[in-house]
């Protein structure tokens, strides 16, 4: 039996005829996009770009041919280290702890190996001469949700969080559902066709300072960046932290992609800069640095302070972390320089990613060369899709890049995300240009998906 789309699935559901008209409208309120009359739904699912299908909804598994390949969602389709996954199984059959709740702050062993493999990454702490103490540390059900914890602690209703644009599209629900306001500054990217690399989306200082009010709480930076690929300089990271100290704001340094930074770019963490350990959290993924996205583990590093609010926050939401995915972490942190993962690790994204650029190349697409992450921007506005392509409705007036992103994955079979996702309504003209590729993928997979793509040749 041929597979069946999830908007074809959907018409099967219709209510029948059999249906009395009290059970007809009960159903068509429960399907509607509108806020239940019976059991009204909180405002702010409605606000915004929430009430908006999300762009995984729109291009996951069940909506796009079955024989598509996903470049869209960043996650690899390797399993994380057989040294990590054998020595988790063990701890789990023999420390029976290991599967119970654990401390809301993290488990022990966890804990302190997050100590151990981030201390000497902070010049702050090298310089104090002591090792991140467990009230610096703050283990979460994923990075995700450690931001959401921290934006809960630390914002309410009428204040305002600053955001660099593109920006993950969680930020702003994250924002949202505390009541508060995201205030959207962009990335400008880079004039001229060509190869451009990450650093070369600049952004303009005025604009950001400009957008700083007294209701601002705080801002949100991610570097290495996501979808961009740019690795902040220590210079830029200077010129926002002198804002930031300014202004008096929190600021949560998305670095989940800190093990991912390619030709020798040097990572500079916020946090290390003057007056700036006192109010950043550093936020970090179990999940990216070890391909396990689904184990759910992250981490946010700073001031005791802080970490001990966004511990009150966390601990209401979820109560605690996966218990043996902790550990598993753990082990991982704790034997990465025995393996020598993350060298190896590092070279085989950037092999990855230099196989995903030579495709583009021979189509003669422009991109952004990523200086760190795993995902390639491409400027796909010289891309003619056919007038008058059949768009599913839940693409329509989303921007050039959403009509593209869908007819790629019907007529070529490979799944890109729109990047307008990634933009306020205010700055989509800036997103719509370009779409979004995940080079997380085994090598073959990815020469697979690049023959494929070496069909839009033929609609330049």
């Amino acid at each position: 039996m041929p597979p069946i789309s999830f908007f074809a699935f959907t018409k099967t559901l219709s209510p029948r005829p059999n249906f009395t008209s009290t059970k007809a409208l009960l159903y068509a309120r429960r399907m509607s996009s509108t806020p239940n009359a019976v059991i009204p739904q909180a405002k702010r699912m409605f606000d915004g770009a929430t009430h908006k299908l999300d762009v995984w909804s729109i291009f996951t598994p069940a909506n796009v041919p079955a024989d598509c390949i996903n470049l869209g969602q960043g996650f690899m389709n390797w399993a994380p280290p057989d040294w990590i996954r054998s020595e988790s199984h063990e701890c789990m059959d023999h420390d029976i702890m290991a599967n119970h709740y654990s401390h809301p702050r993290g488990r022990p062993r966890l804990l302190k190996a997050i100590s151990k493999h981030y201390s000497p990454q902070f010049e702050n702490i090298v310089a104090r001469g002591k090792d991140l103490t467990n009230e610096e540390i703050l283990v979460t059900a994923g990075a995700n949700c450690g931001m959401f914890a921290a934006l809960t602690a630390h914002c309410g209703p009428g204040d305002e969080v600053i955001c660099i644009e593109p920006y993950f599209d969680q930020y702003f629900a994250s924002i949202q559902f505390q009541g508060a306001k995201a205030v959207f500054v962009p990335l400008h990217p880079p004039t001229g066709e060509g190869i451009k690399n990450g650093g070369d989306w600049t952004l303009n200082m005025d604009e950001f300072a400009a957008a700083f009010t007294p209701k601002t709480k705080a801002m949100i930076i991610n570097t290495p960046h996501n979808p961009v690929g740019k690795v902040f300089t220590k210079q830029e990271l200077e010129q926002i932290a002198k804002i930031c100290i300014e202004k008096n704001v929190l600021v949560l340094a998305d670095e989940v992609y800190d093990c991912m930074v390619y030709d020798g770019k040097e990572h500079c963490r916020i946090a290390t800069l003057p007056g700036m350990w006192e109010r950043t959290l550093t936020v970090g993924s179990g999940g990216k640095s070890f391909a396990c996205t689904g184990w759910r583990v992250g981490w946010l590093i700073g001031a005791p302070q802080l970490t001990a609010a966004t511990l009150a926050a966390h601990s209401r939401i979820v109560f605690c972390t996966n218990s043996p995915m902790q550990e598993a972490v753990a082990i991982g942190l704790e034997k990465a320089t025995e393996h020598k993962f993350f060298e190896e690790q590092v070279a085989a994204y950037q092999e990855r990613r230099d196989v995903l650029c030579s495709y583009f190349d021979q189509i003669g697409l422009s991109y952004t060369k990523p200086e760190g992450s795993y995902f390639l921007l491409v400027d796909i506005s010289p891309v003619k899709v056919p007038e008058g392509y059949p768009i599913v409705e839940t693409c329509k007036g989303r921007g050039k890049d959403f009509e593209f992103c869908w007819w790629l994955c019907q007529e070529l079979k490979v799944v890109g995300i729109p990047s307008s996702e990634f933009y306020s309504e205010e700055h989509v003209n800036i997103g719509e240009r370009f779409a979004r590729f995940a080079f997380c993928k085994d090598p073959e997979l990815l020469h697979a998906a690049g023959k494929r793509l070496l069909k839009l040749k033929e609609y330049l």
